[in-house]
């Protein structure tokens, strides 16, 4: 008797070791994988959205691609983490690709994720393959403010606090309103909304705050994947400071939507589905 609970102890003690320092690293993200390629695809999705905003394009590449469709720590409901930045969210992909051993992945990016695509190509130049930028730029701040100027040490406490402060209501009159410049298609409008009503305020703050922030302009010389830049139909208008921005990324391949807005993943399906086709599977 007495060597069976010795055993027991000693089983509860592995266990218990196995608990503490053999637990599972914790990205500040949730990954989907799906299919069975022996190629790649790492899909980010933009400012308080769900990885499920990739759906329809991932679904076209599933039969030939392994795909990992990610969801922000604190985005659309998923659980927060402390210290969200764009830093940490930048360096956690890169990580979760070299711990996976993902070869020379493909990474298309939306909004924000598109920054962090050319943040982790620039920082991680081997480490990719190519990139699709959908709809961002390398500094959203410089496009409103010519001599905008990245702070070192940026403190997001106001924009945290007023995001908190808010109540649901006003939050999600804020999201309701603010939706329509950014989408056209009307039938997706309540589940993008939705998504944002239910990120994280902390984390929603943070990082708005500090995306504002971000300046790659000088960054994306060191990327030397090819670039795919997919862009809505309203920069057209904006096209010298669009590019000029971009000007220090030698592999980059400019391509304006006809119709729609900042989602062109949903407002211009067949052109957006037609470049990724192109560029992805050449």
């Amino acid at each position: 008797m007495k060597k069976y609970i010795i055993l027991i102890i000693v089983f509860l003690f592995s266990a218990l070791c196995l608990n503490v320092f053999g637990q599972t690293k914790h990205f500040p993200f949730e990954v989907l994988k799906t299919g069975n390629g022996n190629r790649s695809i790492i899909f980010i999705p933009g400012f308080a959205s769900s990885g499920d905003v990739w759906n329809e394009t991932k679904a076209t590449f599933e039969s030939d691609f392994t795909c990992y469709t990610l969801t922000m720590a604190g985005f659309a409901g998923r659980k927060a983490q402390p210290n969200a930045s764009f830093e940490n969210w930048k360096n956690g992909i890169a990580n979760y690709i070299k711990e996976n051993n993902i070869e020379k992945p493909i990474l298309v990016g939306h909004s924000m994720g598109g920054g962090l695509a050319l943040a982790i190509a620039a920082d991680y130049p081997d480490l990719i393959s190519k990139i699709v930028v959908v709809d961002a730029i390398p500094c959203l701040a410089a496009l409103n403010d010519s001599t905008f100027i990245s702070k070192e040490n940026n403190d997001c406490s106001a924009t945290v606090n007023q995001m908190t402060g808010m109540t649901n209501d006003q939050f999600y009159d804020m999201q309701k309103k603010t939706m329509p410049r950014l989408l056209a298609d009307a039938s997706k409008l309540d589940m993008v909304v939705d998504w944002s009503v239910k990120s994280d305020r902390t984390t929603f703050g943070q990082m708005y705050c500090d995306f504002f922030n971000i300046d790659l302009r000088e960054k994306i010389e060191q990327i030397k994947c090819p670039a795919l830049i997919l862009l809505e139909s309203y920069f057209i208008n904006l096209k010298p400071a669009i590019e000029g921005q971009y000007k220090n990324l030698k592999t980059a391949n400019f391509q304006y939507a006809a119709t729609g807005l900042h989602f062109i993943m949903y407002d211009d399906t067949a052109w957006y589905m037609g470049q990724l086709n192109n560029f992805i599977k050449s």
